[in-house]
């Protein structure tokens, strides 16, 4: 794995590559909500980090909203401490990312909902055997395109979400470079949301076969991405903290 202290790509390129990455991380997440809500009863469940907001601010009454934007400011408050010293710039790069984010994901479900019907009419509920295999299927793909689109825009490093800065801090700082353990690691936050949101609520919902698959395989997933999608684009000007030089593998 190679790691580079400094931009290698002109900002031009930067920039196509992060939309690029944008556009899939959003698509992959609605593919595993929309895909989830298809299925009756649900068994799929969303991706790890969504799962867990989503019962924590059902458990603290926020609404979407709220509660992802709350998670991801305490979320770059454990990142600033991980990379001993806050950085201004890096908090509200990782708030800014969530604009466009949030924008895509909306147009996206609006996509797959069928609400512009002379580009597609929707997803139609599962109501058969082959159906319900076929949507399992499509929320895998949305956790690897996931996976695909953290990937891509970890190593562009413009703007970050925060649980995906967290998890590049963990990889790079703490971890040598391994994306499935870090990935594993940054999940501990999320699962401390879910436990306390099922103590509040004694519910466990918006957790299923999707949400494990993304536990157990979007990380390494990602360190698959790295070699195989775009070979030549490196992390560029990577800074896990001021203090600390990245090592290779």
């Amino acid at each position: 794995m190679t790691q580079q202290n400094h931009r290698t790509i002109s900002m031009s390129r930067a920039v196509t590559y992060f939309i690029l990455s944008l556009v899939i991380n959003s698509a992959g997440n609605v593919l595993t909500l929309v895909t989830s809500a298809k299925i009756h009863p649900s068994f799929l469940g969303a991706a790890y980090w969504s799962a867990a907001e989503a019962n924590l601010g059902t458990a603290f009454h926020w609404n979407l909203f709220w509660a992802f934007l709350i998670m991801g400011f305490l979320t770059s408050v454990l990142n600033a401490i991980l990379i001993h010293h806050w950085d201004w710039k890096r908090v509200a790069g990782n708030m800014v990312f969530m604009v466009p984010f949030s924008a895509l994901i909306q147009i996206f479900e609006d996509f797959f909902e069928g609400k512009y019907p002379a580009l597609f009419t929707g997803l139609p509920d599962a109501h058969s055997t082959g159906m319900v295999i076929f949507y399992v299927a499509l929320n895998f793909l949305g956790v690897a395109l996931i996976a695909t689109a953290i990937s891509i825009y970890q190593r562009v490093n413009l703007v970050l979400h925060p649980a995906d800065d967290l998890m590049q801090i963990l990889r790079f700082r703490y971890f040598k470079g391994n994306a499935t353990r870090a990935m594993w690691a940054s999940y501990i936050p999320p699962t401390i949301m879910a436990i306390v949101a099922l103590v509040i609520t004694r519910q466990f919902t918006n957790f299923g076969l999707g949400t494990l698959f993304a536990f157990l395989a979007q990380g390494s997933i990602t360190g698959i991405a790295d070699k195989l999608v775009f070979p030549h684009l490196k992390h560029q000007a990577l800074d896990v903290g001021k203090d600390f030089t990245p090592k290779e593998e």
